[in-house]
């Protein structure tokens, strides 16, 4: 009887022990967010130095307790630098994975190639560096972290015409590159704009050693500079023969120059050159500093570069937006990330326009000796030239002609997205802190509406 009674209390004491026991919390669902860069391939390089500042914001957001308590959880993929395994790669983190969002595809290839798996899945994909505009033109759940190769032949143009005082620019580009001839022709749209002209257009090949043919009628036409917007090969041994041949003007690149492979093809002779890039590790400003400190803190000692920089930005852009939709649903995410602006962030602050780019400030770098030093901050080109009444202009003959060949069925709700594009504009520009935004938005939409009008047959 004592044996039985005994027990009995033995049970019932460990019972209410169990019972009284808190109950265990339970982890939040950390934030999925697939990466997928070029990590062994032949451009791999260019993959893992991303992949260092997208590791680096990672480890900052969860070392500051997550994103409303939730950590940030990474898987990554590597898409060996082609466009079939870029595919491959978003559809398993997608599929396998169930990541909320993504961010991957440096240059436009392979992130276009994913872009166009996550839109048909309606994930939300912010690209650090694809510049080509048919990257985001994949759809509306595309976002860019960079600028585009407009925008920064745009930018500068006006580096060339308000800092330099330039009146007449040269053109030495390369007509294989699809890069090459969109900056080449922007650049040379904007200084027309800017009162310029490009007295001198000359191409060569990629691979092209000997440029001299193109440079003797270069400096022929007198010059005052000459833009050069290819890469860090070619405009090594551009700059190297037009020293010998005593062309002593400056020579202007885009941010295909900024390599260190630039400076081992020649040093002295680019002296004295400048490029349009994303980022300066050693810009004055309180971001990027910070930015620079934690990443030789993480990396022992290494100086980030622009594409380490933009890494960091595209998962700040994507956390950014998060907090503000106070979920991880694809379809909030997606409309908070298009209402990103003012976002301070390593390469600048950071405002998306119409389209989903990033509209910034362009950093100016000056070649010497071997380095690319901070020069100049050169603000989004002023486009007030396309306005409002062009705007309104161009919809207007779009509408005269596309808006003809709707479907009856389909035409209220093509009036309704006809009207909603008007009244995005008119807002914007009430904005003037958002005008530059604006008149950028609705330039890019009339060239790419021009496809479609001429697809109907329509002159515009």
């Amino acid at each position: 009887m004592r044996s039985f009674c005994s027990l009995t209390l033995t049970l019932l004491l460990g019972f209410t022990f169990i019972t009284q026991t808190p109950a265990q919390k339970t982890e939040p669902e950390p934030i999925r967010v697939g990466v997928f860069f070029d990590l062994s391939g032949p451009t791999a390089s260019l993959g893992q130095t991303t992949l260092d500042g997208v590791k680096l914001a990672v480890a900052d957001i969860n070392e500051r307790g997550g994103i409303a308590g939730r950590r940030v959880e990474l898987f990554i993929e590597d898409d060996l630098g082609r466009a079939d395994l870029a595919a491959a790669a978003v559809e398993k983190l997608i599929s396998k994975n169930q990541v909320h969002a993504i961010v991957g595809g440096v240059g436009s290839g392979n992130a276009l190639a994913g872009a166009m798996v996550a839109q048909s899945k309606q994930v939300p994909m912010v690209t650090p560096y694809a510049p080509h505009p048919s990257v985001v033109a994949a759809g509306d759940y595309i976002f860019r972290a960079s600028f585009s190769d407009p925008f920064q032949a745009e930018a500068m143009a006006e580096f060339a015409a308000k800092t330099l005082k330039a009146k007449r620019a040269a053109v030495l580009f390369d007509f294989n590159s699809d890069y090459s001839k969109s900056l080449s022709g922007s650049f040379e749209q904007r200084l027309l704009e800017l009162g310029g002209q490009v007295v001198s257009k000359q191409n060569y090949a990629t691979g092209d050693q000997d440029f001299k043919g193109q440079l003797t009628a270069i400096r022929s036409s007198r010059p005052d500079l000459i833009f050069v917007p290819g890469y860090y090969a070619e405009a090594a041994m551009i700059a190297k023969q037009a020293r010998e041949l005593r062309m002593k003007l400056p020579l202007l690149g885009g941010d295909g120059w900024d390599s260190g492979e630039l400076w081992k093809l020649d040093a002295t002779s680019l002296n004295g050159s400048y490029i349009v890039n994303q980022f300066a590790a050693d810009a004055p400003f309180t971001a990027s500093r910070e930015f620079v400190s934690r990443f030789a803190a993480r990396y022992e000692g290494r100086k980030p570069d622009a594409l380490a920089a933009l890494g960091y930005d595209a998962v700040n852009m994507l956390a950014d937006a998060i907090k503000r939709a106070g979920t991880t649903e694809r379809a909030a995410l997606k409309k908070t990330l298009a209402d990103t602006n003012n976002l301070v962030g390593a390469t600048g602050t950071i405002s998306l326009d119409m389209n989903r780019n990033a509209i910034k400030p362009a950093i100016i770098l000056k070649l010497k000796d071997g380095k690319f030093l901070f020069h100049a901050v050169t603000p989004a080109p002023d486009l007030t030239k396309v306005g409002i009444p062009e705007c309104d202009e161009y919809l207007a003959n779009y509408d005269a002609c596309v808006g003809s060949r709707v479907p009856v069925v389909a035409r209220p709700q093509y009036k309704i997205m006809l009207e909603q594009m008007r009244s995005a504009w008119r807002k914007r520009a009430e904005d003037p802190t958002s005008r530059v935004t604006l008149v950028a938005a609705c330039k890019q939409a009339m060239t790419q509406a021009q496809t479609i009008m001429k697809t109907y047959g329509c002159k515009f």
